[in-house]
């Protein structure tokens, strides 16, 4: 049957409301190779993630020794984050990425080089993990702030919603491409994985034009980072996106709690299942977030999906079964990346681009605090009142520090990006204006 021009048109405005916009994917090539080659980093980077943990507890037989991993990555992650965010608006921010990839697949392959060894050393695991933190601290600024620089401005929020796109596909697809491929043939093949997907990645990064900094290039002193916090505490907007994030992720992101979850629910074979639920909800929420192009009120968003992932996080508490408690955290797991896709749309179109390394270095040291915190809190609740109450009080805390955001940081909720363009350090940021004919949320 031959489709009449009606319906072809109709067709077209249901995928352009609905699917993800690839327009930075056709009309900037970087922005392209710079997407590929994270995507591949990241899957690469996964299959070691599973890979280092498992072969601790194999070589140690210790929760404890498994456990102190994460302590070892956190103080490189946030000191190295700092001085990442004051290098990437020094230095060519392609330059900086490119570097800490060729020295990340230097430590892939020394991690597949033990891993070959009759007996494996345990040490050279924590200092990889530690190391390995350093480096994607000092990376991630320079890679963040390079995006504004490779698309038109129109274009930042369909080229966060692509990079949160790679996010949602890497966390669903590669940690059980991990297990499977470490459980038929080992942990070195695991490392091998991330050594190759290392180097098509900077195959793919040294394609990329250089991307230097608007600043003349001195050497970049850490308490520069002090400038980029005091231009996020001139601007209650910005600064309530950090306050959005770390309530999201404070108070409803319970991953430490989902061994004992999947124990409660007498479903331990699900435990994979409550893992990967976020991140699928995070994917299809962003294969079908066409529409958020069309959303110029960003801060208000950012406040919903927060209070989105709350009360998700809290009906989790109180739902009968597996399946039911599966589909709150896939719920929450779709805020989440509406929360985050609006994030970076404010400072990717509102922050000056002297400043967007620090401001994405104070992004990456409130992103890891916040699990961080949001683990500690989530334990240390259920230890005294049960993993019930500890996802009921999260999601409540969430949903009501949300609700308070929104009251004590008004700029926020009335942020408009149509009002709201990147403007010199130096200068006063431009207020919000809100557009009260348009009904456009």
């Amino acid at each position: 049957m031959t489709t009449g021009p009606n319906t072809t048109s109709g067709t077209d405005r249901f995928r352009s409301r609905l699917l993800p916009n690839t327009a930075p994917w056709r009309s900037s090539r970087d922005f392209r190779l710079t997407w590929t080659s994270g995507t591949v980093t990241l899957l690469g980077s996964i299959f070691t993630m599973t890979a280092i943990p498992l072969q601790i507890a194999d070589l140690t037989g210790s929760p404890l020794a498994v456990g102190a991993v994460g302590a070892v990555e956190l103080a490189p992650t946030i000191l190295f984050g700092l001085y990442g965010g004051v290098l990437a608006d020094r230095a060519d921010r392609r330059t900086v990425a490119l570097v800490t990839e060729i020295a990340l697949a230097a430590l892939s392959a020394l991690l597949l080089a033990n891993a070959l060894l009759g007996t494996p050393a345990v040490w050279p695991l924590y200092v990889a993990a530690g190391v390995a933190a350093a480096l994607q601290g000092i990376q991630q600024p320079s890679v963040e702030a390079m995006v504004p620089r490779l698309v038109p401005q129109d274009q930042l929020v369909a080229a966060g919603a692509l990079l949160s796109l790679r996010w949602s596909i890497g966390g669903v697809v590669a940690p059980a491409g991990a297990g499977l491929l470490i459980a038929t043939a080992g942990v070195p093949a695991a490392y091998l994985v991330d050594l190759g997907t290392f180097l098509l990645s900077i195959a793919l990064l040294a394609q990329v034009r250089p991307v230097p900094s608007a600043r003349d290039a001195e050497a970049p002193q850490l308490t520069e980072f002090l400038d980029g916090v005091r231009y996020a505490a001139r601007r209650p907007d910005l600064t309530g996106t950090y306050l959005a994030d770390l309530a999201a992720t404070v108070f409803a992101l319970p991953t430490a709690l989902f061994p004992f979850l999947a124990a409660d629910l007498d479903a331990g074979w699900a435990l994979g299942l409550l893992y990967s639920a976020s991140a699928v909800g995070s994917l299809i929420a962003a294969a079908t977030g066409g529409w958020a192009e069309r959303v110029h009120r960003h801060g208000r968003l950012v406040l919903l999906s927060a209070a989105l992932v709350g009360t998700a996080t809290a009906a989790a508490a109180f739902a009968p079964g597996l399946w039911a408690v599966l589909l709150c955290l896939t719920v929450a797991g779709g805020a989440h990346w509406i929360g985050d896709t609006f994030r970076s749309a404010i400072w990717n179109q509102s922050i000056p681009d002297e400043l967007r390394g620090r401001a994405a270095g104070l992004e990456m040291l409130i992103g890891s605090a916040g699990p961080a915190l949001g683990d500690l809190r989530a334990g240390g609740l259920a230890a005294r009142q049960g993993i019930r109450a500890a996802l009921r009080t999260g999601g409540l805390l969430c949903l009501g520090s949300s609700a308070a955001l929104s009251a004590a940081i008004p700029a926020l909720w009335r942020y408009d990006q149509r009002a709201h363009r990147a403007e010199p350090a130096g200068v006063e940021p431009t207020p919000c204006r809100t557009t009260r004919t348009d009904p456009t949320a």
